[in-house]
């Protein structure tokens, strides 16, 4: 099956890349990256996803992937939140969204700050309002080093093993090639580290997470890693007993990005929960 290009047009003169698979006619499902990703993370699932009737669109946030970056520097909360609505508004009917991390926040805001009707569903992969502060220190730690850039694909891969232990290093290196953006014989991250700013004020944000949660109303899935660092097992808990009607499935061996951990367990775990909408 293969992809089709989009673009949208966002606020501040930024275009949002994204692609989408299957036939417009489905009911649509929207899948958004956590930071530091892109919309090639969703690929495998997009297919499986298609395959079973869905139309899957996956986006790359700004400041990602072949995304612009925001030429005033903004990446606030609700500058995301603000692109993921005007895509959801090209839609003829409402998505379900499936968003990890940094697409989970601003789903769970998007949702739960509605004005009228606006997801079909809902699915969290790996986020809740109460973030593990030592796991989302790593992240950003990750994803504001190496700012020079790496010599190789190979110095690349490296870095990505040390920050993720327990996932094995490739052999082929080459699929890392989407994620980097070439420029003056260096590899560097297809991120815009200004991003980092915002990121660092998401506890400020906290209080509006947890409003949204307990304003949801729609179905709603929460995936955990199992060994996940960001989202811990009472945060987990204190999701759920704020959303009591939200399901609940765990990944064995998965940390926080979990559909690059364990892709087919995961996607098994969002076809098992579309199919019950």
């Amino acid at each position: 099956m293969t992809a089709q290009l989009l673009s949208f047009a966002a606020a501040g003169g930024v275009t949002l890349a994204a692609e989408t698979w299957g036939d417009p006619a489905n009911p649509p499902v929207i899948l958004l990256h956590g930071g530091g990703q892109t919309r090639h993370s969703w690929q495998g699932t997009a297919r499986v996803l298609a395959q079973r009737g869905w139309y899957v669109l996956a986006v790359d946030q700004r400041g990602h992937g072949q995304s612009d970056w925001a030429h005033d520097g903004h990446y606030s909360f609700d500058d995301y939140v603000q692109d993921f609505r005007g895509v959801v508004a090209t839609l003829a009917r409402p998505p379900v969204l499936v968003g990890a991390s940094l697409g989970g926040l601003v789903g769970l805001l998007s949702e739960g700050e509605r004005q009228g009707e606006f997801l079909r569903a809902l699915v969290l992969v790996d986020i809740v309002p109460r973030i593990e502060r030592r796991g989302e220190g790593q992240v950003r730690n990750f994803m504001a080093g190496n700012p020079r850039g790496f010599a190789s694909l190979d110095e690349a891969a490296d870095a990505v093993a040390s920050y993720l232990p327990h996932r094995p290093r490739p052999d082929d290196v080459s699929g890392l090639e989407r994620n980097l953006r070439l420029r003056d014989g260096r590899y560097y991250w297809h991120w815009d580290t200004r991003m980092m700013q915002s990121f660092a004020k998401g506890a400020s944000v906290r209080e509006r997470l947890e409003a949204s949660a307990r304003a949801l109303t729609v179905p709603t899935l929460l995936i955990r890693g199992q060994i996940s660092d960001v989202v811990s097992p009472e945060g987990a808990r204190e999701f759920l007993a704020t959303v009591p009607h939200a399901q609940f499935v765990e990944v064995p061996g998965a940390g926080h990005m979990v559909a690059g951990d364990s892709n087919d367990v995961f996607t098994e775990a969002v076809l098992g929960f579309l199919s019950g909408l």
